[in-house]
């Protein structure tokens, strides 16, 4: 019988290669402060370098959704055996007469409304006090009612105040130059992103792997189309806010109803809450001249909203997607608060889009995996 062979001791097993490799090369408190604090350095100069360029990025970002928003027209025009060049060509010669139409009807009168209203604005608080509202709420919260009027009417009227609003002439005059200076810009990428719309998608599809370039191709078209439609969906149902408001306005005989059917257009295109603010706004501006015709524009705004939700919207925007309305409230609350309007407009389709990839990709996933590991 042969003895057992000694045991051997067990030789330690390597450690896997690069473990550690970092922190073991900083071994001095010294060499891991500069390490942690060149990596903060940096995370700051990313920062202020996106914050510089957040004027940038909200000009990129508006023109990629606005190409979006018109790429749907394009397609269609091109459904009608017109080339795309030639598409594009149209939509845009279309789209500047419309814009040099309805600023030249517009521009003139709403300025002269806007000077009009300032001049006007002793006369209305003067019929709002000789109105039987004021009389009730004189009664109901006395002579304070009177010195909110005052105080209001002399702060409108006071150039001072109005300068100081703006940031004085040369601020407002600056602001206009840029807002005039970045719509051209906007205008200008979004040309480019309609003509080279198919190269980017394209190119986004190549970044991943070729097996699964089918299906991201797919969902990427369902993305775009959804963007496209509801960013053209929100333009119509505004346009049909102006128009409903125009037409009250006028009917009813309350003032500046041209400028109102322009305020109309801007706030609906806040999403969930635009019509709820409009209406406010409206209802309030309209009792200043009868409370009777105030009364009567609430409720009929009021009607025409219930005839928005319930069938304008749903024909409108039949090839977006979907999303609860909890979703929607967050997406608008957190969109505009980040970004404000421009926020508020992209919120909604962008968390469609995360949706959609949450649907098709990360549940079928999940699905998938029957067995645990």
């Amino acid at each position: 019988m042969t003895d057992p062979s000694p045991e051997r001791p067990e030789t330690p097993s390597p450690a896997p290669s690069g473990a550690g490799t970092h922190w073991t090369a900083l071994r001095s408190p010294f060499a891991v402060g500069f390490y942690v604090t060149l990596g903060a350095l940096a995370a700051i100069v990313l920062g202020l370098a996106v914050s510089n360029l957040s004027t940038v990025i909200i000009y990129v970002v508006f023109a990629l959704f606005a190409a979006l928003g018109l790429d749907p027209i394009v397609r269609l025009l091109g459904r009608h055996n017109v080339s795309r060049a030639w598409s594009i060509v149209i939509v845009y010669f279309a789209f500047a007469l419309v814009l040099v139409g309805v600023l030249w009807l517009i521009i003139p009168t709403v300025v002269r409304q806007i000077a009009q209203f300032v001049t006007d604005i002793p006369r209305l608080i003067s019929d709002f006090q000789r109105s039987d509202t004021y009389a009730w709420l004189h009664d109901t919260f006395g002579s304070s009612v009177g010195d909110i009027l005052s105080q209001v009417q002399s702060f409108l009227t006071n150039p001072t105040n109005i300068a100081t609003i703006g940031g004085g002439v040369l601020q407002v005059g600056i602001s206009i130059v840029t807002g005039i200076s970045g719509l051209v810009i906007i205008l200008v990428l979004s040309l480019y992103f309609l003509a080279t719309l198919p190269t980017i998608k394209g190119a986004f599809n190549r970044l991943v792997p070729a097996y699964s370039r089918p299906r991201v191709a797919d969902l990427t078209e369902q993305i775009t189309d959804s963007i496209g439609g509801y960013l053209m969906g929100m333009v119509i149902l505004a346009f049909f806010n102006a128009v409903m408001a125009f037409i009250l306005y006028l009917v009813l005989g309350l003032p500046f109803p041209l400028l109102m059917a322009v305020v109309a257009f801007c706030i609906t295109l806040i999403p969930l809450v635009g019509s709820v603010m409009f209406w406010v706004i409206g209802s309030s501006l309209a009792l200043f001249s009868s409370p009777l015709s105030a009364l009567i524009f609430a409720i009929a705004y009021l009607i025409y909203m219930q005839l928005e939700a319930y069938v304008l919207t749903p024909r409108v925007m039949n090839r977006t997607i979907s999303i609860p309305g909890s979703l929607v409230v967050i997406g608008a609350l957190v969109g505009g608060t980040l970004l404000g309007l421009l926020g508020a407009l992209v919120a909604i389709p962008v968390t469609a889009s995360l949706l959609l990839i949450l649907k098709q990709v990360v549940i079928p996933r999940q699905d998938a995996k029957t067995v645990p590991r």
